[in-house]
């Protein structure tokens, strides 16, 4: 059975905020060619505040989101998604990280203000049993450590920072799902170490980027069914003056004629990309 249509919506881009950390120097590169094509391919995926604010979270498109918002463009169709909805699933993205000497790493993360290690045996620690956020480092020589955070947002949000920041710029990194650092040995010949980061839920993180309080990038990944793709909406639609009931009618009257010229396709089933 195919399921009901992604909720597509025209959204005022001063109502969006991000969750994570973006990196600007994206943002010029995106803007020319949104200039050049003329549409927006994808349209980002936000979810409402639950502060009475209005305001939106960006789930996934923060480049696209901040590109339109550089262009100074009033409204943005986005699809819309509830913290409720059973569809939408957070998921947490380790580090694994290599060309940096496991001493330096070591050393840098030591550096972080009020963090504290605990040196723990590997496989022994009980993480979903600990009143607090845990990150759980394993280097390549075999130790591994322990260490936690409240879930106040300003102190995570400064913890895990920290954390990121301690190699972000001095290392390479990759993002995986992987959580047993044995797994890379083979791989990576001068390989540091796998940082595996908290479980988060949805409701905390909207908080937090409620509250100002953003992530570092790269940690999490928000996934959502049935997802909108390809839609390729003219962006002319979106940079006029016209109101945003006017744009919403637009919206609604563009999709049905997708759907009558047969335009529109649903895909059930896991895809594996090897173009990425």
């Amino acid at each position: 059975m195919t399921p009901q249509l992604p909720n597509l919506q025209i959204v005022p881009l001063n109502l969006l905020i991000l969750h994570e950390d973006h990196d600007r120097q994206r943002t010029l590169p995106l803007v020319n060619k949104l200039r050049a094509q003329g549409i927006i391919r994808n349209p980002p995926i936000v979810m409402p505040l639950e502060d009475g604010s209005g305001r939106y979270m960006v789930l996934d498109g923060a480049n696209r989101v901040t590109a339109l918002q550089e262009m100074e463009f009033p409204h943005i169709v986005a699809q819309v998604v509830d913290a409720a909805n059973p569809d939408v699933h957070l998921q947490t993205w380790n580090h694994v990280v290599w060309n940096m000497p496991t001493r330096d790493l070591l050393a840098s993360i030591r550096e972080v203000p009020g963090l504290k290690l605990m040196s723990i045996e590997r496989g022994a620690s009980k993480r979903d049993e600990l009143d607090c956020l845990p990150v759980e480092i394993q280097l390549a020589d075999g130790r591994t450590f322990l260490t936690c955070t409240t879930k106040d947002g300003l102190r995570l949000a400064a913890y895990l920072h920290g954390i990121v920041d301690s190699y972000k710029d001095k290392s390479f990194l990759d993002r995986t799902m992987e959580k047993n650092i044995e797994f890379f040995l083979d791989v990576h010949n001068d390989l540091a170490a796998l940082l595996i980061y908290p479980i988060f839920d949805v409701k905390m993180v909207l908080e937090l980027a409620g509250q100002g309080y953003l992530l570092p990038t790269g940690i999490t990944r928000f996934t959502v069914s049935p997802r909108a793709l390809h839609l390729n909406y003219p962006l002319h639609e979106l940079s006029s003056a016209k109101p945003i009931e006017y744009k919403q009618a637009y919206l609604t009257k563009w999709v049905q004629d997708r759907i009558k010229q047969k335009n529109v396709r649903y895909y059930q089933e896991a895809t594996f990309l090897y173009d990425e």
